[in-house]
């Protein structure tokens, strides 16, 4: 199963009481001030989850890989995600 805004936002719902629509406006309020940092180029770091970072890729030699032929990709920024040693021993289901 995939988590969606929606199911964040009903799971706010039953776990606080807050009114559906505030807690749809409270995730899509976080997501926007998440994404506004990111194209920025500002990190996001949330405790005990991980860490969202931005990084610059510089203009490399690639392939298509549908023709072979060789090409430049363009330099670009990216998101990766690193996640929190915490959040890493919950899914790995360590419980030192």
């Amino acid at each position: 199963m995939t988590l969606t805004k929606s199911n964040i936002a009903d799971a706010i719902h039953k776990e606080i009481g807050f009114p559906q629509k505030k807690c749809s406006e409270m995730v899509e309020t976080m997501l926007e001030i998440m994404k506004r940092s990111l194209e920025g180029g500002d990190d996001v770091l949330i405790s005990d989850f991980g860490k969202f970072c931005v990084n610059d890729k510089a203009d490399r030699k690639g392939r298509n890989p549908a023709t072979g032929e060789d090409m430049m990709l363009r330099k670009r920024r990216v998101v990766t995600f690193k996640c929190s040693s915490v959040l890493r021993e919950k899914i790995s289901g360590d419980s030192a």
